[in-house]
């Protein structure tokens, strides 16, 4: 962000482990908030950085450059308010995603859920080649997650509606009220 641009208003980072639900969280938050004619963008992270780069470079940096760019974007339509939708790792990841979208107010919502949901979530949405990696990697992936603590608020997402949770998050996050 250039610095004669202002900073957004507010920014929801929504992590989790695989299969926490933050994708559809993130479809439901922003339906919610359209609903309620609130400007806002959805960004699935994961999304910015699906690519096979050559030479076995990172894909992180360049997730997170067209994150920049996805934001610039969105800020040219009048766009302040930022969901986001990315296990945040640790402190450096979260400090990188705060620096791509500079926000007055940020907020970190961990989805949480049974491992035997997790992991039964991430079997029926990964049929592919690497389907037992993928729900191998859900634990230990919570486990980064719990040791990195980077979440404001936990909300789980488990036995309920898809609705209820989302609304959950963002009436926690402060973004809307019941």
């Amino acid at each position: 962000m250039k610095s004669n641009e202002k900073n957004t208003e507010s920014l929801l980072i929504i992590t989790g482990s695989m299969g926490a639900g933050k994708s559809s969280v993130l479809a439901e938050a922003s339906d919610l908030l359209a609903q309620r004619q609130i400007a806002h963008a959805a960004v699935d992270l994961d999304a910015l950085g699906m690519a096979h780069l050559p030479f076995a470079a990172p894909s992180d940096p360049l997730m997170y450059r067209n994150l920049a760019s996805v934001v610039q974007n969105y800020g040219y339509s009048g766009i302040q308010r930022f969901l986001v939708a990315r296990a945040i790792e640790d402190r450096a990841h979260l400090d990188l995603c705060r620096s791509m979208i500079p926000a007055a107010k940020t907020v970190v919502c961990r989805l949480a859920a049974s491992m035997a949901a997790m992991q039964q979530r991430v079997r029926a949405r990964e049929v592919g080649i690497l389907q037992q990696e993928y729900v191998a990697r859900v634990e230990r992936l919570n486990a980064i997650l719990d040791h990195a603590n980077l979440e404001d608020f936990v909300v789980i997402n488990e036995n309920r509606p898809l609705t209820d949770v989302a609304m959950e998050m963002l009436v926690k996050a402060g973004w809307i009220s019941n």
